[in-house]
């Protein structure tokens, strides 16, 4: 956390910059600040979209899986390391919806 705070991104920004960064050629090709642009996006828009118990829906996740796929699209991010990077940030999201529904 105290990392996080020290590059300029929050808790819950810097689950999905991790999940983004999990695999290193990701942040060599995009570099870390375009990781940080797309980590504060997605939780921008992951958070938007995001109803009660959204992870227990299929349509739900398939919402957010379409606005994450969207957003790694938009900014470059490498095509064959999207499905892991997808999944992963569904399972950051799913960890954080309680905090964020309270």
């Amino acid at each position: 956390m105290e990392r996080g705070e020290a590059d300029g991104l929050g808790e819950d920004e810097r689950a999905f910059y991790e999940a983004l960064a999990e695999n290193e050629s990701a942040v060599d090709v995009m570099g870390d600040d375009k990781l940080k642009i797309i980590a504060n996006e997605l939780l921008s828009s992951i958070k938007s979209n995001a109803v009660i118990d959204w992870y227990r829906s299929e349509m739900a996740r398939a919402k957010i899986r379409v606005t994450v796929r969207r957003i790694l699209r938009k900014y470059g991010y490498p095509p064959d390391l999207q499905p892991a990077a997808i999944q992963t940030v569904l399972q950051q999201a799913e960890a954080f919806s309680a905090k964020w529904a309270a």
